[in-house]
């Protein structure tokens, strides 16, 4: 069975509309954590689950006290009230805006708290800054590039071009 792509949205709006749907969110965050397609307990490893459709988790039949997980769980989004929407959202604003993001202009964004903004920025930061997301692959393009050359100074000349 071939895997079709997950879509990935190019602009804010469209990140919006796009993870406002729970399936969106749902098969693009199970595309992320198990690109392979074989879902896993995150506790024990094993493959042997079955999904409970209505609650959107799975089932490990492994033997452990908590035998049921969902898709947060073992994740930055674990113990978090705030939906997956909202955390893909909010991930997609970090990544994608040049100078970063304060908490207020995340509250807004999002329609949310500004101490729940701080508290998502905190932890999707945290783990850019643990490597917790894979490196990027593929082509690399930049927007805007400042190269700066020094040359030998000469009559006073501050000696930058």
């Amino acid at each position: 069975m071939e895997r079709t792509p997950v879509m990935e949205p190019k602009t804010l709006q469209a990140a919006i509309v796009h993870f406002a749907n729970p399936d969106n969110c749902h098969r693009f965050l199970t595309e992320l954590r198990w690109p392979d397609g074989r879902v896993a307990c995150p506790i024990c490893g094993a493959e042997k689950l079955s999904y409970l459709a209505n609650q959107r988790r799975w089932k490990c039949y492994g033997s452990h006290p908590k035998p049921q997980f969902s898709l947060k769980t073992g994740t930055l989004f674990e113990d978090s009230p705030l939906s997956l929407d909202k955390w893909l959202v909010a991930l997609w604003l970090i990544v994608n805006c040049k100078n970063g993001i304060s908490s207020c202009e995340m509250a807004r964004h999002l329609g949310i708290t500004q101490k729940s903004a701080w508290f998502m920025n905190h932890r999707l930061r945290m783990a850019l800054h643990l490597g917790s997301f894979d490196k990027l692959t593929g082509e690399v393009e930049a927007d805007e590039t400042f190269i700066c050359v020094i040359r030998p100074i000469m009559n006073g000349d501050s000696g930058r071009t």
